[in-house]
């Protein structure tokens, strides 16, 4: 789609712990061979985006790996494709500090307050885009959206600003809800609480190159950072906000125990269905592989199992990553085992999540539950 330029936002979620002390929530691995970003990317490729920039923040090394030159999304272009932004909130913010005596160039780095802070921290890029729309998207959101649709859509509403909604009730904190008139017009934005009849903003919005600096500039003369209270509920009934309400799968990774949750999900055929169609693929990092191997004697039964595995144990309800071992006699139930997972021998596992290359010691025994999964941090060995 060539009047249509991506802009994704990539930062760490504190409540994640484990998960992501060395990686941002965009790039947790999901689904036994993907990262979380890989879905709006490829949504946007899927759409016919070219260009694509990724605004990172902070251990974001793991994110450069695996996007690397965004070969693998065809976004490796000698014009436009796949560019990383540099990490945003360090120099300059949208409007005063608050903390008397503290000029704006000496911020805390961390002090990230929102993404206008990160959109502020790029105008220039902004100011270079060649399409005439930008659509602006988080990089926790798992989902396969239709976004040629949903650029149609806000074309024909005429809406300065489109947002895409969901039915989903979030547990995050500040995030908005939508009351949807004629035509998906927005007729009331509620902070943090949802209201009866109310859709939740997914965190994805599509307005023109044009407004989007009119609203940065908006935003820096009066002092405002924080985009779903002073951009969506006090500019609504000034600008023409629409709502676009997706009805598909949608979530967003927010905490240890909404990362078992949804990964679980998958276990589901009908989830799976819904969010890898073969009409918009999903697309990752190519990694070669051969097939999984299964024991004699080993069980696998009700599992997301990517490829080069070595099974020989007893294994179900489970979400596998690749290369991951589990040896004889281990018996390994509702569990997340992320890449170059060992499971010794006589090990017995159930409701934990562990990061790439863990060991599991023969005949340890650790258990979690549904509402409160164990995260074993990278590299472990218990």
């Amino acid at each position: 789609m060539k009047g249509l330029h991506g802009i994704l936002f990539a930062y760490s979620e504190p409540r994640l712990k484990e998960l992501t002390e060395h990686r941002t929530a965009s790039s947790l691995p999901f689904g036994g061979r993907y990262r979380v970003i890989d879905f709006m990317l490829s949504s946007l490729v899927n759409a016919g985006v070219t260009d694509v920039g990724v605004i990172v923040r902070e251990n974001y090394q793991s994110l450069l790996d695996h996007l690397e030159s965004g070969r693998n999304w065809d976004l490796s272009r000698k014009r436009g494709g796949l560019r990383f932004l540099p990490p945003f909130g360090y120099t300059k913010s949208i409007g005063d500090d608050h903390r008397e005596g503290v000029p704006r160039a000496k911020l805390d780095p961390a002090a990230y307050r929102g993404i206008l802070d990160a959109l502020y921290g790029i105008s220039d890029y902004i100011s270079h885009i060649r399409q005439d729309h930008v659509i602006l998207a988080d990089g926790d959101i798992i989902a396969n959206l239709p976004l040629e649709e949903i650029f149609e859509n806000h074309l024909e509403t005429g809406a300065d600003l489109t947002c895409v909604c969901t039915p989903l009730r979030y547990d995050r904190d500040e995030r908005a809800y939508f009351k949807l008139g004629k035509n998906g017009i927005v007729n009331e934005v509620l902070l943090n609480r949802p209201g009866k009849n109310s859709v939740a903003d997914l965190g994805v919005y599509i307005m023109s190159k044009n407004r989007l600096q009119n609203i940065l500039s908006h935003c820096d003369q009066y002092g405002y950072y924080h985009f779903a209270r002073d951009v969506l509920r006090n500019m609504y009934q000034r600008i023409r906000v629409a709502g676009y309400l997706y009805d598909g799968f949608a979530t967003r990774i927010q905490s240890v125990e909404d990362y078992f949750k949804q990964s679980m999900l998958l276990l589901n055929p009908e989830v799976r269905n819904d969010l890898f169609s073969k009409e918009r693929p999903i697309k990752t990092k190519v990694r070669d592989e051969p097939s999984s191997y299964y024991g004699q004697g080993s069980k696998v039964r009700n599992c997301v199992l990517a490829d080069g595995c070595f099974l020989e144990g007893d294994v179900k309800n489970c979400v596998i990553f690749r290369g991951v071992r589990v040896e004889s006699e281990a018996v390994v139930r509702d569990c997340i085992l992320m890449q170059d997972t060992h499971v010794r021998q006589g090990a017995r596992i159930n409701h934990i999540i562990t990061d790439k290359e863990v060991i599991i010691n023969p005949r340890t025994s650790m258990s979690g539950h549904k509402s409160y999964p164990v995260a074993i941090a990278k590299g472990s060995i218990v």
